[in-house]
């Protein structure tokens, strides 16, 4: 019976303690009004830049599992040209056709 209560308690951490004596006390250091705090500017900075990763990494693995979204810029100086869709660029054969041709030549 002691072992399955034991078991319950840590398998239920959000039941919480409850005691029947009134001279069993506990007292939590950290989270007092009065306790310094614990986080100091050196933490708060590599925290900020972890979080600024991992923001960058998920917009990046969302621009790679979503190439229909496209690319947006707000860069004027920013262009890219397509070299295969453009008006003056030599049409282009298929395969099929290629190797028609090849075997006639």
């Amino acid at each position: 019976a002691a072992l399955k209560k034991s078991a319950v308690d840590y398998m239920h951490p959000e039941v919480g303690v409850t005691t029947t004596d009134a001279t069993v006390f506990g007292r939590n250091y950290f989270n007092r009004a009065s306790a310094p705090e614990t986080e100091d500017t050196d933490e708060a900075e590599e925290r900020a830049l972890v979080l600024a990763e991992a923001a960058a990494l998920k917009k990046s693995a969302v621009d790679y599992m979503h190439p229909e979204v496209g690319v947006t810029t707000t860069d004027a100086t920013v262009f890219g040209r397509n070299y295969f869709n453009r008006p003056s660029a030599p049409e282009t054969e298929e395969d099929e056709f290629a190797d028609e041709r090849a075997e006639i030549l």
